[in-house]
């Protein structure tokens, strides 16, 4: 495996709760920077994959019919945009 270095810049609060939780992983925090990330990049990355399958042949025109048979109902409290 090839490595490289990054300089990381994290605010205190978040280096101070990243090492808290590293010291309780009983790792070193550089590990479990590079093991967050790579769970990071491996979410996006299968959301991504999943939206493109969903989406493979599709070009979005049934969705103008589909909306017109939503129903009109106000949104509730918890939806709204104020």
């Amino acid at each position: 495996m090839s490595r490289s270095t990054y300089p990381l810049k994290l605010p205190m609060s978040i280096k101070r709760a990243a090492q808290r939780l590293a010291k309780e992983d009983g790792v070193s925090l550089n590990q479990w920077i590079a093991v967050a990330v790579a769970q990071k990049v491996g979410t996006v990355e299968t959301a991504a994959e999943f939206f493109r399958i969903r989406a493979a042949g599709r070009d979005g025109s049934g969705l103008a019919e589909f909306l017109q048979n939503a129903p009109a109902v106000e949104p509730g409290p918890e939806d709204r945009v104020e």
